[in-house]
């Protein structure tokens, strides 16, 4: 049976093809870990297309075929079609484009028939005014599925693309009627489901804990360890949450705005009535008795004046203060993802890459932009110079006159040199990903703060009350 579904694509979409920020869990290593795209080849048309058009999910092994077809365009220059026409028209920002999907039926299709109802589907929809790319994807065993770009402008008036409940009913409809045609199984009486984003969709596909999906977590964790309706409530607004019951209940976690329904995002089983019926299904806690314990006293000394000792700031005191709120530091301090901010949830996932980062700021006393960058140059020189010693012992390893004893010492060289090599290249990476990262930390922490002051003056405006009461 086949399935469709229709997303937006907003400003860059490399930091959602590079969302899941861990390279060696994607699909593709080599194409996140591109160092070589340059600021106008990371926007988000770009990005789209060459997902859709990669060649390892595109090509068949067997045929040696590529399933990738442009509808008023042409595969190879499709990205450049489409920015002419946006230039025409002068609409380059916003939305720039539609990223569509339409998936088969496991051993129900081949990939010919596949691509041919893609063409039909995307030509019918959108062949009299936009320009569309159709890529047949293979490389997911047993299932075969379509991506579309679609140019968010008309190339015939320079009209946007009217994504609503009707447009996508339409392309439903449409892919249905196809199916059918060519006797392939649909799903009868369909029910549109809440839509989500590409970079929740790709997160959630690699594996990835998304925010909605950590507030989840925390709800589910909450009813199994409940014995009430009240308990539930208690648990949740323990964990950071604020709580509104109505018809369906809403939650917010810390430092975001607006709180989420969660029986629409989630489904039946988190309607009120869903929820203590499973509270009731758990059962009953048995009491324990625990021993009494001896807390530990460590008496620590110090010696010289604390006033003396110079505060950390620049890049080490900011990425220190990051890790903190984190709770990467200190050691076995670890916070509750709930009871966080909500700009903090956000890189939860990318621990170990700050972890990494801050310890190189650390262990070289890196504080400003300036020492960043001599750092970053100075390791690329010893890189080039690696590398340029390691060509050469290549070039000694061709040598016909060489023992097979004084091959193998080279090739050992060689292995070394290329670790050191690769070491060299992580910390020139971690330099370029610091300097991205460091602003953007630096603006979190302001938000964070300027929320985090009210309650301070509201817990002092109490204090002041108990203490005149």
């Amino acid at each position: 049976m086949a399935t469709t579904a229709i997303w937006k694509v907003k400003g860059w979409l490399g930091k959602v093809l590079i969302y899941a920020e861990n390279p060696e869990k994607t699909d593709n290593p080599a194409f996140y870990q591109n160092d070589n795209l340059t600021q106008e080849e990371k926007q988000g048309l770009h990005d789209v297309i060459h997902y859709a058009m990669r060649e390892e999910a595109t090509i068949s092994a067997t045929l040696q075929e590529r399933f990738v077809s442009g509808v008023n365009c042409s595969p190879n220059t499709a990205r450049e079609e489409m920015l002419a026409v946006k230039n025409r028209y002068g609409k380059n920002e916003g939305i720039v484009a539609f990223h569509g999907y339409q998936s088969f039926a496991e051993n129900e299709i081949t990939p010919e028939m596949a691509h041919e109802i893609g063409v039909k589907l995307a030509n019918e929809l959108w062949g009299d005014r936009f320009q569309v790319i159709v890529a047949t994807h293979l490389d997911k065993e047993k299932h075969l599925h379509n991506h579309f770009v679609l140019n968010s402008v008309s190339f015939i008036d320079g009209y946007r693309y009217n994504d609503c409940k009707a447009t996508y009913q339409k392309m439903r409809d449409t892919s249905d009627r196809l199916c059918k045609e060519y006797n392939l199984s649909v799903i009868e009486d369909p029910k549109r489901k809440q839509s989500k984003h590409y970079a929740e969709w790709k997160a959630e596909n690699d594996g990835v804990l998304t925010a909605r999906g950590m507030i989840k977590n925390d709800i589910d964790e909450a009813i199994a360890t409940s014995i009430s309706d009240k308990q539930f409530f208690y648990k949740l607004r323990e964990k950071g949450y604020y709580i509104k019951q109505g018809k369906d209940i809403t939650v917010c976690p810390i430092g975001k705005e607006r709180g989420i329904k969660i029986a629409r995002h989630f489904g039946e089983a988190y309607t009120y009535q869903a929820i203590c019926q499973r509270i009731l299904a758990n059962p009953l806690p048995t009491q324990r008795k625990t021993p009494s314990m001896k807390k530990s006293v460590y008496v620590l000394r110090l010696h010289g004046n604390l006033s003396k000792q110079r505060k950390i700031s620049g890049l080490r005191g900011r990425y220190l203060y990051y890790c903190f709120k984190l709770g990467i530091l200190p050691k076995n301090n670890s916070i509750s993802p709930a009871r966080m901010h909500f700009l903090l949830k956000e890189d939860i996932r990318k621990m170990e890459n700050i972890s990494q980062e801050t310890k190189l700021l650390c262990v070289n006393k890196i504080d400003t932009s300036e020492q960043l960058f001599s750092y970053q140059s100075q390791k690329k020189e010893e890189m080039q110079h690696l590398m340029t010693t390691r060509k050469h012992l290549r070039y000694r390893l061709r040598r016909k006159t060489l023992t097979e004893e004084q091959k193998q010492e080279l090739k050992h060289e060689i292995v070394d040199l290329s670790k050191q090599i690769e070491a060299l290249r992580k910390e020139v990476m971690l330099c370029d990903d610091i300097a991205d990262r460091s602003q953007v930390i630096k603006e979190k922490i302001e938000i964070i703060q300027q929320n985090e002051q009210p309650k301070r003056k509201e817990g002092k405006d109490n204090e002041h009350r108990r203490r005149s009461s």
